[in-house]
């Protein structure tokens, strides 16, 4: 494939630069939880309609195998790759400049939608709960996007301790929740949901085994988005020390809060209760003691935290992976301009414009956050293929962190990741061809026009460089 790279002045550079120093890897711990942790308060529990408690706990081992070791593998790349770029970098320096933009579109699908679907959500819960009498709508939608995206205008620093701050108001939620819950558990209570005559059916898996494959999708729910630590990179104070610790002790966090979570609410209130639930921890409170009570409505009104934590998180993500690309001539390049405060402001609001009118008029959490899982679960494959490349190709790298278990670690993240495509792909056709189509779109944008107008001195490329010159070398 022919590229045309061109060099940019230092100019360009200079109105494209991020605000270095502003986050320890505490602060990158917590920014991983509060991608995350709207999954903990909602969305799990559609898994148990799909497999039942037996299928949901499968499918949640295994993706929690499957994020666990893609976590490390991410670790490693983000200590020897220290770029806004993340994902998108990872990938350029070992699949070349096509792999690295369909990595990153897909990453920027995952970030970019996700937040829509989360409006949906809030407004739901908004409504739900009777606040300022309203409803969930366009108003609701627009107030979210304005309050998070210009918080993120405001500063980095400012608004990543602000993330830290909410994250910990919805993580004291699910702790209540779980101390609440443990008085009222039974055993008994998790296999509730009849059996049905799918090929392997039992008390434990009452829909087979083809309803443990489809619970794999919301399994997910548990760890999705904390892959998205890395692209804070150009922000951390010590990204090659500072990424590794910050996204493992993000990652062990929500292992712990997952489990909790899978075992204490249906344990307590029966699987068949919370299967179709669109507020189940406050639910399940509700149905173990009888009624409503103090704790449900702590754990109603504090989850709202939890869901716009992850909606101001994502956030940022979705602007920090558009404005690499975009640095890097993939995306039109006026995406990348910095402000004054060294935020990507063009990079925040343009997909915070597209997220609010998708919110309007799709108004389908379930099926946004379908075509997000599947842009999701596309980059896991090709970042976890990533790795093995890079540690098959480039051994000599300077990695200060090493992923334990190595190649087969990521190859066993990866084997996971496509069994999680082909889940995603049955679980719901039309958000894996919304999804597949954007990546054509974007594929003949970067075919026909970008490919030949990249930029030489972008961070990401030039990592790609040096590798060329070296393997030359050699």
């Amino acid at each position: 494939m022919s590229k045309q790279y061109e060099t940019v002045d230092q100019q360009y550079m200079e109105k494209r630069q991020l605000k270095r120093g502003a986050a320890g890897w505490v602060l990158l711990a917590g920014l991983g939880v509060s991608y995350v942790i709207s999954g903990d308060f909602a969305g799990w529990n559609f898994g148990l309609a799909q497999g039942g408690w037996g299928g949901l706990l499968i499918a949640t081992v295994l993706m929690a195998v499957m994020y666990t070791c893609m976590v490390f593998g991410l670790a490693e790349m983000a200590s020897a790759l220290p770029v806004a770029g993340a994902g998108y970098g990872f990938a350029r320096r070992a699949l070349g400049p096509t792999g690295g933009f369909l990595t990153g579109i897909a990453i920027l699908i995952e970030y970019a939608i996700a937040p829509a679907a989360i409006a949906v959500f809030i407004g739901g819960y908004v409504e739900a709960l009777g606040l300022f009498g309203l409803t969930s709508g366009w108003p609701v939608f627009l107030v979210c996007y304005l309050i998070f995206v210009g918080a993120h205008l405001w500063g980095v620093g400012e608004a990543l301790r602000a993330m830290f701050v909410i994250t910990g108001i919805a993580t004291v939620a699910l702790i209540a929740f779980v101390i609440g819950m443990i008085g009222k558990f039974d055993a008994n209570k998790l296999f509730d949901i009849p059996m049905t005559d799918a090929i392997g059916a039992s008390s434990f898996l009452p829909f087979g085994i083809a309803g443990a494959l489809a619970a794999l999708v919301y399994g997910i729910w548990f760890f999705l988005a904390i892959e998205g630590v890395p692209l804070a990179a150009e922000e951390a104070r010590a990204p090659k020390r500072d990424l590794p610790r910050g996204i493992i002790a993000g990652m062990t966090v929500l292992l712990l809060f997952a489990a909790l979570i899978l075992v204490f609410a249906p344990g307590g209130a029966g699987s068949a209760a919370l299967a179709e639930s669109k507020n189940p921890l406050p639910d399940a409170v509700r149905t173990a003691f009888g009624g409503d009570n103090f704790l449900a409505q702590f754990v109603n009104y504090v989850g709202l935290a939890g869901l716009v934590a992850s909606f101001f998180s994502i956030i940022y993500a979705y602007s920090r992976q558009l404005f690499a690309l975009s640095r890097a001539g993939y995306l039109p390049r006026w995406l990348s301009v910095t402000g004054r405060r060294k935020t990507p402001y063009l990079a925040l609001i343009v997909p915070g414009t597209i997220g609010f009118v998708l919110a309007v008029v799709i108004q389908n959490g379930d099926k946004l956050i379908n075509i997000a899982v599947f842009g999701a679960t596309v980059s896991y494959v090709l970042l976890n293929v990533s790795h093995i490349v890079l540690r098959i190709r480039e051994p000599n790298l300077e990695r200060p962190y090493r992923t334990p278990g190595g190649v087969i670690t990521t190859g066993i993240a990866a084997v996971l990741a496509v069994a999680a495509v082909i889940a995603t792909f049955f679980v719901d056709e039309v958000a894996a061809a919304v999804t597949a189509g954007i990546m054509v779109v974007a594929l003949a944008y970067f075919w026909f026009y970008s490919r030949h107008h990249l930029v030489a001195n972008a961070p990401e490329e030039e990592f790609a460089a040096i590798a060329r010159a070296e393997q030359e070398l050699e």
